[in-house]
């Protein structure tokens, strides 16, 4: 059993994990700010699911599981001094940072959620980092990071996990083998500073030999957990709006409010995805087999399969009998791209991941359908543009087309 600190456990991912973790006999305590029920009130986009007060979650979860959770609410951004005060009172084992702006499309909207994204995800993580070495503890350290730091150029290679093996020459042409940070290119604000979490989780492993893992995460998809399922009280976030939708689930409520499916250009964009069950799992094989002190930051790639958007929109047209629209882009990136990942270090301590194939695309439609009535259509386009000459992502007649219900 362990002693777990997870920020930002109100969300989307760590809401599931801290039940998941909790569930498995570990003491959980959630730091968070609720910021993403405040960007929910701003945007006018609530979850499609209704979404308890954290109370109301955690008194659920309690009369469920029998376990408790407990909660501060600490803005770890800008509030160090309680951030210190919370680590030096518990003395976690394990601390999972969830606790960054998580939507690239929010993080372009305009120059306010820009400067938001960075001052936000680079202050909480530098905080977290110089708390823990300011405190002296040994915490190992796990973070959520994105498989968009490695961005989308195609070059044809596997994308390692996080590191890249390359040979200097010497002046006397002795070879020096080195193993640099797989180099970054990041695609919004967002995926920068999560290419600038890695600097500082690289300096604080060497010079302060604080244990580090950082999960470079695919976009996640589907909605529930065992645990979530439990109780209505519990249930996870649905994100369908334009800022916050991953793609898939976007699709899905799209086709739940006969909307066509809406597909950003060619849609010949390669992603990697994860389902939200592995997404827990993953979180707990790392909890359970701790980085070791080598003052080198473990990456691993926590994704399960890739899929071009343009298929995914067939996978749920056939599904659903929705139509696909395609509409401009509004960001800044190849019209189609390939992607190979190596998952190697999942697989290997056990995984067994979750496809789309597997049925659970069902439950995920059925979420969707039963609470179709919540959802504010004008949140469906993405209108956050990459650059002032794009347009917004306006559902237009080209190129649309109907599939039949499989």
């Amino acid at each position: 059993m362990k002693q777990i600190m997870i920020i930002g456990g109100d969300g989307f991912c760590g809401w599931p994990t801290a039940l998941h973790l909790s569930s498995k006999g570990h003491d959980v305590t959630i730091v968070d700010n609720l910021s993403r029920r405040a960007i929910d009130e701003e945007l006018g986009a609530n979850s499609l699911t209704p979404i308890e007060s954290i109370e109301t979650r955690i008194a659920a979860w309690k009369e469920v599981s029998g376990r408790d959770i407990a909660f501060l609410k600490i803005d770890i951004a800008k509030d160090y001094t309680a951030l210190e005060a919370a680590m030096a009172s518990l003395r976690p084992d394990t601390i999972i940072h969830f606790g960054e702006q998580r939507a690239a499309p929010y993080s372009m909207k305009s120059p306010v959620e820009k400067c938001y994204t960075v001052d936000n995800n680079i202050g909480a993580t530098h905080n977290l980092l110089c708390a823990v070495a300011g405190l002296g503890l040994d915490p190992h350290i796990i973070h959520l990071g994105t498989m968009g730091v490695y961005g989308y150029d195609d070059d044809g290679l596997e994308i390692p996990e996080g590191y890249l093996r390359v040979y200097i020459p010497g002046d006397d042409k002795t070879l020096f083998q080195r193993d640099i940070l797989y180099p970054t290119n990041p695609g919004s604000v967002y995926h920068m500073t999560k290419s600038m979490d890695q600097l500082l989780f690289q300096f604080y492993a060497k010079n302060d030999r604080l244990r580090i893992t950082d999960l470079h995460q695919g976009i996640v998809w589907g909605t529930q957990t065992e645990e979530t399922r439990l109780d209505d009280r519990l249930v996870n976030r649905f994100d369908y709006d334009g800022d916050y939708g991953t793609v898939l689930n976007r699709f899905l409520m799209q086709a739940a409010m006969d909307h066509p499916l809406t597909v950003h250009g060619t849609g010949g964009q390669t992603r990697a995805f994860i389902h939200i069950q592995d997404t827990v799992r993953c979180l707990a094989l790392a909890v359970e087999n701790e980085q070791t002190d080598t003052g080198k930051v473990r990456i691993m790639n926590q994704m399960t399969e890739t899929h071009t958007v343009r298929d995914l929109a067939q996978v749920v047209a056939r599904v659903t009998g929705a139509a696909i629209a395609n509409v401009a882009n509004p960001r800044k990136e190849a019209a189609e791209n390939g992607l190979r990942v190596s998952n190697q270090s999942f697989r290997a301590l056990g995984l067994n991941p979750i496809t789309l194939e597997d049925g659970l695309l069902a439950e995920t439609n059925e979420i969707a359908r039963r609470f179709a009535h919540r959802c504010n259509p004008e949140m469906i386009p993405c209108v956050s543009t990459w650059t002032d000459n794009q347009q917004p992502g306006v559902v237009r007649p080209v190129a649309a087309t109907r599939s039949i219900a499989a």
